[in-house]
C-alpha cells in the first residue's frame, strides 16, 4: 500500500511556503493612500462645475432627488479620472439576491471611422445599464423568457477603481431591478428601507424643536473569518463545494484553552492583514480592529461607522478583497458560518445607530441618560420594533449555513431579545412607573497597584449571549451570519424603525394637537412604550434553558431553523410593513420567501451530494485499504502460529458497515426528493437529507481515529487549523 500523496504532500508544500515580497513603498502610509482609488467628494469637487458639484451633494448628503441633468457632466469627469487611474473597462456593479457581487465589465473605447478609437462614457451609460435579469434569482418576479431587467446609478455610494496587474476597472454601484420595477437586489430596498426610516425620524426631531439635516442609518460590520493554507483547500472538496468541512474528527487541541483569542497574530496572518488593509485604505473603506477571534485559525475585522448604504457596499468590496488577497498569500477565506465543526463559528455583528448632520447620534444617551428625553424616545423605538417584529429580525438573518451557528454557546439564540444594560435598565424601570429621576453613574476602578492608574468604568456592562445588545452609543445586532450581505439585516432594521418611528411621531402630534404639554406627552409615550414592548428586554444569560423557558411565557418567538423562521417573510405583519412604507410590495416580500427556500434547499443538497462523493470515493476506498492491510496482517500471523488481535479489524470493518449504510441511506434521501413545492423541496433537506448526512460523517468521523495516518485521504482539522 502507497501513502496517499496528496494530504502529505500539502503537509510538505504548507511548511516550504515562502510569503510573497511587499510590492509596494513602506513610505506610502495609510494617510497617503486613502481613498486615493474612489472618486470622492474632494475629486468630484475638483473636477466638477461648481453648480454639478452643489446639485450632486445636495443628492448625496441631503437626499435631494437626484438632478437628471447632472449626469453628462459626471460621467464626463469620472471617464477622465479613471482613464488616468489605468482604466480600461466600467463596470455597473450590483449585488443580486445571490448575495455576492455582480458585474459586467464595457470597455471605455469604441472604434472610429479613421482606425483608431475614441473613450466615450456618456451620462445615460453612467445611469442606466442592462444585464439579463432572469439569470439571477428572482423568486417569480421574472419568467425565464422575461429576460429585461435594468442597473440605476446609485449617486449615494462613491465610484471606485478596481485595481488588476492586467489593466483597471472603474466601478460603479447601481441598483438592479426589473423592467416592471421590482426590486431584484439588496441595494434598492435597503435605499427604500432607509428613506421611510429618516422620514419619520425627522419628524420626531422637530417635535423636539429641531430643523434636522436627513437623517441616516449607520451600521459598522465586524467581520469573522478563517484561513486555511490553498493547499490544505483544494485537498478537501467539501470547503471548495460548500464552505464547510462535511467530515473531520475533532482535534487533539481545539478551543479549550482560549490561547488564540486576542492571541499574537501570526506572522503569515498579519502580513495578509496587512495587504488586505492597504487595498482597502485606496477602496476608501475605514478597517480598523483586527485580532485573533476565539477559534484557531480565525480572525476579525472591524471597520469605522459608515452610512448604512455605503457600509454595506464596502462590506461586500472587504470580502471580494479578503479572498483575492488571501490566494495571493497562499491561503483561502473561508465565510462561512460554519466551517468546522466543534469550534466557534463566525458572524458578523452588525453595529447599528441613526444620526444626522445637526444633532449627531441619536443613541447617545449622555452622562445622564434619565434627563435625555430625545435619546430615551429613540432607544424606546428600538424597544417597540425589536418586540414586534423580532421574528422579522430572525427571519433576515435565517440560511442553512447560518441554523449551524445560532442557538450554540458561541452566537446569540434564535429568541430576539435585546440588552440594555444596568444603567438604562434601570431608566426604563423606573418610566415603567413614572418619571424617570436618576441615572447609573460611571464607577472608577481599583485595580490595586500604586504604579496604574484609576480607570473609570462604564455604568453597564455587555452581553455577548444577547442578539440585539446596546454598547454605549449603538445596538450591536449579533445574529447575522459571516457570509451574508448586511444589506438584508439593515433593510429590516430600518423598515421596523420607520415603523417605530411612525407610530411614536403620531401619538406625539395628536397629543400635542390636543393641548398636551410636549413633556408630559413624551414621559407618557415612554411609560406606554416599555409597559407594552418591556418584554422583549432581557439581560440575563441568553444561553441559559431558564432563558427559553421565560420567553416562551413573555411570547417571544423561537424560531430555531431557516424553515421556522422564512414563513415571518410572508406574516400579513411583515407584508404590511414593507407595503406601508414602499420597501417592498407583496409580490417582492413572497419572492424573498421563496428565494429563500430555493437557496436552502441547494445549499443541502450540493452537501449531501459532496458528502456522497466524498465517502464513496475517498474515505470509503481508504478505509477499505486499512482493512485489508489490518486482514494480510491477521492472515500473516495466523500462518505462522501466532495469535492475531482480531479487536481493531472488527472495529474497522463494523465501521466500514456503518460508513456503507449510511451512504446506502443518503443516496437513497437524495433520490427521494423532487417534492411538488419549495417548502417540500426545503423540508425534506432538513428532515431527510442532513440527518442522513450526520449518520455518514459519524462513521467517517470514527474511521480518521482508527485509519492509519498515511492512508488518510483528507486534510485533518488538526492541520487546517494549526499549520499556517
Amino acid at each position: 500500500m502507497s501513502a496517499n500523496p496528496v494530504r502529505l504532500q500539502a503537509i510538505t508544500d504548507v511548511e516550504a511556503y515562502v510569503p510573497p515580497a511587499p510590492d509596494f513603498s513602506p513610505e506610502e502610509g495609510p494617510g497617503e493612500i486613502f481613498g486615493s482609488n474612489v472618486f470622492s467628494k474632494t475629486v468630484m469637487q475638483k473636477r466638477l462645475p461648481k453648480s454639478i458639484f452643489k446639485s450632486l451633494m445636495a443628492t448625496i448628503e441631503k437626499s435631494e432627488k437626484l438632478d437628471p441633468l447632472v449626469a453628462d457632466a459626471v460621467a464626463s469627469a469620472m471617464k477622465d479620472w479613471a482613464l488616468e487611474k489605468g482604466a480600461t473597462h466600467y463596470a455597473h456593479v450590483f449585488y443580486p439576491l445571490t448575495g455576492f457581487t455582480a458585474e459586467k465589465h464595457d470597455g471605455f473605447f469604441d472604434p472610429v471611422g479613421d482606425g483608431t478609437a475614441l473613450a466615450e462614457f456618456a451620462g445615460k451609460t453612467l445611469v442606466q445599464g442592462e444585464p439579463d435579469a432572469s439569470s439571477f434569482p428572482n423568486g417569480g418576479l421574472r419568467n425565464t423568457f422575461e429576460a429585461r431587467g435594468y442597473t440605476g446609478w446609485d449617486a449615494t455610494s462613491p465610484a471606485y477603481i478596481l485595481e488588476n496587474p492586467y489593466g483597471n476597472t472603474l466601478c460603479i454601484p447601481t441598483v438592479f431591478i426589473s423592467m416592471t420595477g421590482e426590486a431584484l437586489d439588496h441595494k434598492t430596498p435597503l435605499l427604500r428601507a432607509q428613506q421611510a426610516m429618516a422620514i419619520h425620524a425627522e419628524r420626531v426631531l422637530r417635535l423636539f424643536g429641531h430643523d434636522p439635516a436627513a437623517v441616516v442609518s449607520y451600521c459598522g460590520p465586524e467581520q469573522e473569518y478563517f484561513l486555511v493554507d490553498r493547499h490544505f483547500f483544494v485537498a478537501r472538496p467539501d470547503l471548495l463545494n460548500s464552505g464547510r468541512t462535511l467530515f473531520g474528527a475533532k482535534p487533539p487541541k481545539g478551543q479549550e484553552f482560549d490561547d488564540h483569542y486576542f492571541g499574537a497574530i501570526p506572522a503569515r496572518v498579519l502580513a495578509f492583514m496587512a495587504d488586505t488593509e492597504r487595498e482597502l485604505f485606496k477602496l476608501g473603506i475605514p478597517a480598523k480592529t483586527r485580532h485573533n477571534e476565539v477559534a484557531p485559525g480565525q480572525f476579525e475585522v472591524a471597520p469605522m461607522f459608515e452610512a448604512a448604504n455605503v457600509g454595506a457596499d464596502h462590506q461586500q468590496l472587504l470580502m471580494t478583497t479578503f479572498k483575492t488577497i488571501a490566494r495571493k498569500h497562499g491561503m483561502e477565506c473561508l465565510f462561512h458560518e460554519k466551517p468546522f465543526e466543534g469550534v466557534n463559528g463566525s458572524g458578523k455583528h452588525v453595529n447599528f445607530s441613526l444620526g444626522n448632520a445637526t444633532e449627531g447620534n441619536l443613541l447617545l444617551p449622555g452622562d445622564t441618560p434619565h434627563d435625555n428625553a430625545q435619546f430615551l424616545v429613540f432607544c424606546a423605538a428600538v424597544i417597540r420594533a425589536v418586540h414586534q417584529y423580532g421574528g422579522l429580525l430572525r427571519a433576515s438573518v435565517a440560511s442553512a449555513s447560518n441554523d449551524h451557528r445560532l442557538g450554540a454557546n458561541e452566537a446569540p439564540p434564535a429568541i430576539i431579545s435585546i440588552f440594555l444594560g444596568d444603567q438604562l435598565a434601570g431608566v426604563f424601570e423606573q418610566l415603567a412607573k413614572g418619571p424617570a429621576t436618576s441615572s447609573k453613574g460611571r464607577g472608577t476602578l481599583q485595580i490595586g497597584v500604586d504604579t496604574l492608574p484609576e480607570l473609570p468604568t462604564d455604568p453597564g456592562d455587555r452581553n455577548r449571549t444577547s442578539p440585539f445588545a446596546f454598547t454605549g452609543n449603538r445596538f450591536e445586532f449579533r445574529a447575522p451570519g459571516s457570509l451574508q450581505s448586511v444589506a438584508g439585516p439593515m433593510t429590516t432594521i430600518n423598515a421596523i424603525m420607520a415603523e417605530a418611528l411612525d407610530h411614536i411621531a403620531t401619538k406625539l402630534e395628536t397629543a400635542v394637537e390636543l393641548g398636551a404639554e410636549f413633556n408630559t406627552a413624551v414621559q407618557e409615550l415612554l411609560t406606554e412604550l416599555i409597559t407594552e414592548h418591556g418584554s422583549a428586554v432581557f439581560n440575563g444569560n441568553g444561553y441559559s434553558d431558564e432563558w427559553q423557558a421565560e420567553a416562551a411565557e413573555r411570547g417571544l418567538p423561537n424560531l430555531r431553523t431557516t424553515l421556522d423562521a422564512l414563513p415571518e417573510l410572508i406574516s400579513e405583519p411583515a407584508v404590511q410593513l414593507f407595503e406601508r412604507y414602499g420597501i417592498f410590495s407583496e409580490s417582492e416580500s413572497h419572492s424573498r420567501y421563496e428565494i429563500g427556500l430555493e437557496h436552502y434547499t441547494q445549499s443541502i443538497m450540493v452537501e449531501a451530494l459532496s458528502t456522497l462523493e466524498i465517502g464513496q470515493t475517498s474515505v470509503l476506498p481508504a478505509a477499505v485499504r486499512y482493512q485489508t492491510e489490518l486482514a494480510t496482517n491477521v492472515a500473516a500471523l495466523k500462518a505462522v502460529g501466532v495469535d492475531a488481535d482480531m479487536d481493531l479489524l472488527e472495529e474497522v470493518s463494523a465501521m466500514i458497515t456503518d460508513l456503507r449504510t449510511g451512504i446506502g441511506a443518503l443516496r437513497t434521501a437524495i433520490h427521494a426528493g423532487h417534492a411538488e413545492d419549495a417548502l417540500g423541496e426545503a423540508t425534506h433537506a432538513q428532515t431527510a437529507l442532513l440527518p442522513a448526512m450526520a449518520v455518514v460523517r459519524a462513521a467517517a468521523d470514527g474511521l480518521e481515529a482508527a485509519v492509519a495516518d498515511d492512508l488518510w485521504p483528507l486534510p485533518t482539522y488538526q492541520e487546517m487549523l494549526y499549520i499556517l
